[in-house]
């Protein structure tokens, strides 16, 4: 019997290695390496290829069953790579993509035939509704929600761009990610609702942090889809050295900086905080509504050592289900075709997920 061939592109980085090991243990498919640096890959398919350049695309996307784009910057590849993917006939997963992405099929008609393409089927974007949406389930109507997410980990180029390039775009229609300081307040986006902070503190999360308020359209959607009264969303930063930077970014990106240093400093600002720490990551979901007729809030946390091994997990359970059968056709963000609850299990030893009284506060 022929395997399902799967491939990886961005094999090589630090949630493509990942993707690769998780798929590898799941089994059962036969797996293709895409990179512009194979020298770290090995297996019996590897291609170098180059996701900016579309006939390198082309090839590595022929005769596969379903493509896994873990490659970047994802904000600067846009629908490069589902193109690529749909048009040889292949299922497409994008552990980022966003909106962009979509838009993108949509207005070129590539969502129109059996093919599926999912996107979001990460962290963040990603696990940041569907952890949401699994702790909704404990309520006969949910109400309000906050989210506390970050940690201190290393910073890959790749995502050092993207968070330069999400300044201007990610979001929908053209929008920025996010917008900063903005919360959801009665079925409305409400802008400058919140404030930023520093030296403040966070639930489960040790000593002083800092904190950015920010609105995606992913929230917007989760707020819309729970028909939620109330979300904050608060970005963590334990890192002083990488929340000065960001805080500065406006400035650099207008200025005459070039990108490349930028991604460079960021990289260098994650390290220096990082120096004789531990690497964590943490999503902390508080959220309060009605069960049995009683106010009810519940807090789960979610603590894993890197959010790219989260992400690659999920784009890897996203392709079996996929596979499975389990997503129709056409464009689809992950926390709408996937279940909450398989994902949560699926999620095995990348983290931890427990009610905020199984959680001894501040232990890392």
């Amino acid at each position: 019997m022929n395997l399902p061939r799967v491939g990886v592109l961005g094999a090589s980085g630090a949630v493509g290695s990942a993707a690769v090991a998780a798929l590898d243990e799941l089994g059962g498919v036969r797996l293709r390496l895409g990179a512009r640096r194979v020298e770290a890959l090995s297996g019996a398919d590897v291609r170098r290829v180059d996701a900016e350049d579309r006939e390198s695309l082309a090839a590595f996307c022929a005769g596969c069953d379903v493509v896994l784009n873990c490659a970047g910057p994802t904000y600067r590849l846009k629908d490069a790579v589902a193109v690529a993917a749909l048009s040889a006939g292949a299922h497409y997963i994008d552990v980022a993509g966003d909106d962009p992405v979509l838009e993108g099929l949509r207005a070129k008609g590539l969502l129109d035939g059996d093919g599926v393409a999912v996107v979001s089927a990460g962290t963040l974007p990603g696990l940041s509704s569907i952890l949401p949406r699994w702790l909704a389930a404990g309520f006969d109507r949910p109400r309000t929600l906050t989210a506390h997410v970050g940690g201190l980990e290393r910073c890959s180029p790749v995502v050092a761009v993207d968070m330069m390039l999400s300044l201007e775009t990610g979001g929908a229609d053209g929008a920025a990610f996010g917008e900063p300081l903005a919360a959801w307040r009665d079925g409305r986006v409400r802008s400058r609702a919140l404030t930023a902070r520093e030296h403040a503190e966070a639930p489960h999360f040790p000593g002083t942090v800092a904190l950015q308020p920010i609105l995606s359209s992913e929230s917007i959607r989760l707020a819309e889809s729970l028909r939620l009264s109330e979300l904050d969303w608060l970005n963590v930063w334990p890192g002083r050295q990488t929340w000065t930077l960001l805080s500065s970014l406006p400035s650099l990106t207008a200025g005459a900086t070039p990108p490349d240093r930028i991604a460079e400093r960021m990289v260098r600002a994650a390290d220096l905080d990082l120096a004789g720490r531990r690497e964590y990551y943490l999503m902390v979901f508080a959220m309060t509504g009605l069960v049995d007729d009683g106010e009810t809030e519940r807090t789960v946390v979610l603590r894993a050592t890197s959010s790219y091994r989260l992400t690659a997990t999920v784009g890897a359970l996203t392709v079996f289900a996929v596979l499975a059968g389990a997503v129709p056709p056409g464009g689809h963000f992950a926390c709408d075709v996937l279940d909450p609850a398989e994902v949560v299990a699926g999620l095995g030893e990348v983290c931890s997920i427990a009610d905020e009284s199984d959680i001894e506060e501040g232990v890392l």
